[in-house]
This record gives structure tokens, C-alpha cells and sequence, in this order.
């Protein structure tokens, strides 16, 4: 009886052990979430107070409605559609290189590759990733702009056109690889069927495989322009520090991310008007990114498919 009971104790797991155990991890677990949160909580209630404190001095009409960017002159001006121009020029720059690139890098790994390729091929795509977006900038500025004078007389030495191109290729592997992803997670049974029908392959991936993926490619896309719209260092150090208005992408333009870095390089005082200039527009281009990712979740929950 009695090496019967232990024989059972033996194997018998120890209950509040694992309860303790479970209980360490969930609060370990739950440390890290509330750390994570608390941060993002404090990134946005620092950037809401010095906005505040920016709108108090200068009114909000002159923040949306002025055409010049010249807060650190002695005539300052605040208008900040300045910088979301250069902004909104290099990104849709980067965006008509890196959509057509990364798609179709994407549909060939998917449709077309053999899976011996498509296991070399998409972990090299993917390593344009890890490249520092210094190296891009330098790579823009001295190696696509002098290309681009060659073949357009006129184009300045500090330009959005080469600044924007290189940024595409920066997020060409964003695009190509969830959209890779997307693609491949097509089940095969829809291909069957249109082959069934008597679709050929190109058929087949531009009327049933593109649009079946469709949520995740416009996902990814969404993603690859809120990455661009924060990019620094490539429009920095390629487009330029020359705050004009317009859309013209041969001539030097300032971003926003680029004017928070000239301003932040500088003995910019704290409390003065300059120093929370960077504030203004961090926040402008928070709401744009959040904008943008909402709009992210709702297609993707609007249209996604869902196979059984």
C-alpha cells in the first residue's frame, strides 16, 4: 500500500508548483506589456503638452495656413505644410519605386520561384532591410545623384528625385516580403480551380491570386509608406535641408524628419520657441504614421478573406 502511494506521488506532477511557476511568468509577461505601454503613453502625452505649449504662442491658422518654414529667422514663419510637401514628394517617390519592385519580387518568389530559390532568394532580399539608412543616404547623395545629372541637366547636388528613389529601394523588401507572404498564404485550391477552368498563369495570379491577397498587400504597402514618411537619414543626408514649398523633385526639399534632425543637432535652447517647434511637428507626423495605421486595420479587417 504504502510503495503504492509513492509510486502515484512520483508520478503525479506538483500542482502548486506550476501554479507559482505559471503565475511568475504571467507577471513577467505582464511587466514587459506595461512597460511597453507606459512608454508609448509617455512618448504621446510629451508630445500633446509641448504642443500645446507651441499653439499657445503660435496659433494654429498660422501653423496650417503659412507657405514659408522659417522658424529659427528672426522674420519666423511656421508653415508647415512646407515640410509636408517634401514630406508627401519623396514618399510618393519611394512608394513608385518600391510597389512595382517589391510586388513583383513578390509574385515571383510566390508563383514562380522553386522553393530551393525562393529560400535563397528571399532571405538576400531581405538583408537590403538591415542596411543603415546612413549607407543609403551616402549612397544616394554621391552615387544616384551625380548618375541623375548625367542624364538631367539642372538637377542640384541635394535633390528629392534621388532621395526618394533610394528610399524605395529601402523598402522595396517591406513590400516584397509580406506581400510574399500574403501571396503564398493563397490556398492552392483557388489556383486548382482556375486552372480547372482553363486559366493560364498569368490569369490566374492577376484574377484570382492578387485580388485573394489583397489585404495583406495593401497592408504592406501602408506599412512601407508610414516607414518612409519617418525615414531621417536618407532625406537628410540626399534631399537636403532647403525648406520650399512646392513639388518639384529636382531641387533641394526639407522633410520633417530632416528638420527635426537639423534642429536637433543644433544649441537649440530649451522652452524656446524653436525647441518646440520639434514637438509640432513630431506630432504632425505621429498623426500622419496613426492615420495611416488606422486606415491599415480597418482594410485589413474590412477585407480580408478567410479559407477554411
Amino acid at each position: 500500500m504504502e510503495s503504492s502511494l509513492r509510486d502515484r506521488a512520483l508520478w503525479q506532477p506538483n500542482r502548486q508548483a506550476s501554479h507559482r511557476t505559471e503565475l511568475i511568468v504571467r507577471l513577467i509577461l505582464g511587466l514587459f506589456s506595461f512597460v511597453s505601454v507606459a512608454t508609448t503613453i509617455g512618448i504621446v502625452f510629451t508630445l500633446i503638452f509641448e504642443t500645446i505649449d507651441f499653439f499657445r504662442i503660435i496659433p494654429v491658422w498660422r501653423f496650417f495656413t503659412e507657405t514659408r518654414w522659417t522658424p529659427l529667422f528672426a522674420s519666423a514663419q511656421f508653415g508647415i505644410i512646407v515640410l509636408i510637401s517634401a514630406t508627401v514628394l519623396t514618399t510618393g517617390i519611394a512608394i513608385l519605386v518600391a510597389l512595382p519592385l517589391g510586388l513583383l519580387s513578390a509574385v515571383c518568389l510566390s508563383e514562380y520561384a522553386t522553393p530551393k530559390v525562393r529560400q535563397v532568394l528571399k532571405p538576400a532580399l531581405e538583408v537590403l532591410a538591415g542596411v543603415p539608412t546612413v549607407v543609403y543616404g551616402y549612397f544616394a547623395l554621391l552615387f544616384v545623384t551625380p548618375l541623375l545629372q548625367k542624364i538631367i541637366p539642372g538637377l542640384q547636388g541635394f535633390n528629392a528625385l534621388s532621395a526618394g528613389i533610394v528610399l524605395g529601394v529601402a523598402i522595396t523588401p517591406l513590400i516584397a516580403s509580406l506581400s510574399e507572404d500574403a501571396i503564398y498564404a493563397v490556398p492552392h485550391s483557388l489556383r486548382d480551380g482556375s486552372y480547372a477552368l482553363g486559366a493560364t498563369k498569368r490569369e490566374t495570379i492577376i484574377s484570382v491570386v492578387l485580388p485573394a491577397a489583397l489585404s495583406g498587400i495593401v497592408a504592406s504597402v501602408i506599412l512601407a509608406v508610414s516607414r518612409a514618411i519617418g525615414e531621417t537619414m536618407i532625406v537628410a543626408i540626399a534631399a537636403g535641408q532647403n525648406a520650399t514649398l512646392g513639388l518639384n523633385p529636382f531641387v533641394s526639399a526639407m522633410t520633417m524628419t530632416a528638420y527635426i534632425v537639423q534642429v536637433s543637432l543644433g544649441d537649440t535652447p530649451a522652452g524656446s520657441i524653436a525647441y518646440r517647434t520639434l514637438f509640432a511637428v513630431g506630432t504632425t507626423l505621429f498623426v500622419m504614421t496613426l492615420v495611416l495605421n488606422v486606415f491599415s486595420f480597418w482594410f485589413v479587417r474590412r477585407f480580408q478573406e478567410k479559407y477554411d
